[in-house]
């Protein structure tokens, strides 16, 4: 049995992927921010110009489980600098778009590529390998990156405030080439077997590491690595996993944020305010991943039940906003909007983990933003639509309580509290 050091490498992992998150997730996140300056400059309809977005996050989605099935079959640390090259070189070509098309295929096809091969498909398998204990601390703390993210937008406004939108890309390919790729060459390892290392948890006794919701027998077991993409498809959990991402991430969380800001500066608000509640959502955003060890807990069904409630109560007061008399309503929606987001997303994943880990995750684990992904390809295009028609975003953000609510049910009728009972079914199953 090896001996764990007395740091265990894994929380320099942790700490590798929240910094990929921040910057690799500050190009998507930062498209509410670029929105008004581009719509200034082409007078596009807002239908129209949001479809990139839509095209980023399904490209993205179908690319993931792809990309998580090299992460467990060949080299990771070969392929994800190759994504961070890609993201990088689309970013800067950003900045040469002139026609809508141009941007169609820069930021919506060419850009979720390099996210795809060097963000969260690998990043989010990396943790589970690392950590047989506490997956809902470690896949929030992990995510917390992808909260900050969206805090990052408050730099990204102020570069477009100084150099313009189109300079503005360069500045966030060059941080991109000049931070993520030393650090992916020097300090990055997906299995924690490459440092001569067990998964943290693995070496304690059975009575001190039992886990509230997933034990670790769940990853020492070689049973656990029977799972098979095949196998996880033609259970019902699986799908309800994919529709509750779809509905929730896809369809209701990316429309309101691709259309945040503008829908304050349509209420008067300045754009640098603007911007700024959309800093004050990801720093809750990133709040509501670092606390997804209460999934751990009480239970992933009643985490993400919290995590509904809040995101429906903070559309209501996003509808309530009439007027610059009512900022407060704003920061009450960009706390509990982007504390319930926040909460949700480690959530679902770890899940995903309790029922389906295994030598194959990866690619099982990319099915959940395939399923975001095909949800976003219809979110955002459909905010920016029914505000063509109609000159408001509140049926769209009612159409989004909806979508939340039916993601929170599938998720009790998935029932990951079952997930011992689940895999102990279908791994009597031989495989062939």
């Amino acid at each position: 049995m090896v001996k764990q050091p007395r740091f265990f490498y894994g929380w320099v992992i942790v700490g590798i992927v929240i910094v990929n998150m921040v910057l690799i997730y500050g190009i998507r996140h930062s498209f509410s921010v670029f929105l008004p300056p581009i719509l200034d400059e082409f007078g596009w309809s807002r239908g129209s110009t949001a479809v990139m977005l839509s095209m980023n996050i399904f490209v993205y989605g179908l690319l993931a489980p792809v990309a998580g099935g090299l992460g467990d079959r060949w080299k990771p640390r070969r392929v994800m600098p190759t994504g961070i090259a890609i993201l990088g070189l689309t970013t800067v070509g950003c900045a040469f778009a002139h026609e809508l098309w141009h941007f169609y295929l820069l930021f919506g096809v060419l850009v979720p590529v390099g996210m795809a091969f060097c963000g969260w498909p690998l990043l989010g398998p990396t943790l589970i390998n690392w950590f047989a204990r506490r997956r809902g601390l470690v896949t929030g703390l992990g995510q917390m990156g992808g909260g900050l993210s969206f805090a990052y937008g408050m730099l990204v406004a102020f570069i477009i405030s100084q150099l313009g939108w189109r300079y503005t890309y360069f500045v966030l390919a060059g941080i991109i080439f000049a931070l993520l790729l030393p650090i992916h060459f020097l300090f990055f390892h997906y299995r924690q077997e490459n440092k001569g290392l067990q998964a943290y948890g693995v070496t304690e006794e059975p009575s001190a590491a039992k886990d509230s919701v997933a034990e670790i027998d769940d990853i020492a077991n070689p049973m656990s690595d029977g799972w098979t993409l095949g196998q996880a498809m033609k259970t019902y959990q699986l799908w309800l996993l994919l529709l509750s991402n779809f509905l929730y991430w896809g369809i209701a969380v990316y429309l309101v944020l691709a259309h945040q800001v503008q829908f304050a500066e349509d209420m008067g608000y300045s754009r640098l305010f603007a911007a700024s509640v959309f800093a004050l959502f990801g720093v809750s955003m990133a709040a509501g991943q670092l606390s997804g060890f209460i999934s751990d807990w009480i239970g992933r069904e009643m985490t993400i039940t919290f995590a509904t409630i809040l995101a429906i109560g903070a559309l209501v007061a996003l509808i309530s906003v009439g007027d610059t008399s009512q900022p407060l309503l704003l920061y009450v929606y960009a706390v509990c909007f982007g504390f319930g987001a926040g909460l949700q997303s480690p959530t679902i994943f770890a899940s995903m983990a309790d029922i389906f880990h295994g030598r194959y995750f990866g690619t099982i684990a990319g099915l959940l933003l395939t399923g975001m992904g095909i949800g976003s390809a219809i979110g955002p295009w459909l905010g920016g639509y029914i505000y063509d028609v109609s000159g408001s975003y509140i049926g769209a953000f009612i159409l989004c309580m909806l979508c939340l609510g039916i993601a929170c049910i599938a998720i009790w009728i998935a029932a990951p509290r079952n997930a011992g009972r689940i895999r102990n079914r279908w791994m009597k199953i031989p495989i062939i």
